[in-house]
């Protein structure tokens, strides 16, 4: 049973606080390819991570990742490296900065930019017309680069 003063206290305190509000692609600042703050102030869930990472209309990330971890998944990719140790290897920030925009870190990769909305034009019939500056939304929320860091982080070596 729930107390209702804490209960009434927790709406009110919910009322008086402003929600953190995403941080804009456009507004993202990057030392060396990472991001140290998090781009909505809210904690990654792990294993909304997967369903980013696992799912074709969003990250899809095992299209061209391999990782050990999951082993259902369905004609993984093997032309990016595998994703098994990736927390060993590079901090939160760094993952963070390289699902965000991978470019800022790997000059010549051809992993999409997740988290950019400017600076290219997107091909495909549901952007034909669309001004490229701007206007298109990023390929992931905030969020959801959030979500996919915190699985990220559990695979170590």
């Amino acid at each position: 049973m729930t107390c209702q003063p804490c209960l009434a206290t927790a709406v009110l305190l919910s009322l008086a606080m402003p929600a953190l509000a995403e941080v804009a692609p456009k507004d993202v600042v990057y030392n060396e390819g990472k991001i140290e703050a998090s781009l909505t102030g809210t904690p990654g869930d792990p294993a909304n991570g997967i369903k980013v990472m696992t799912t074709n209309a969003l990250g899809n990330c095992v299209a061209c990742h391999t990782i050990a971890a999951l082993p259902d998944v369905q004609f993984p990719g093997n032309i990016a490296p595998p994703l098994d140790g990736v927390a060993s290897r590079w901090s939160e920030a760094e993952l963070r900065g390289i699902v965000a925009n991978a470019k800022m870190t790997f000059e010549g990769t051809f992993m999409p930019a997740f988290y950019k909305t400017e600076g290219f034009i997107r091909p495909g019939a549901g952007y034909t017309g669309k001004a490229p500056e701007g206007d298109l939304p990023p390929i992931l929320t905030g969020q959801q680069i959030e979500d996919v860091v915190a699985y990220l982080l559990t695979l170590k070596e």
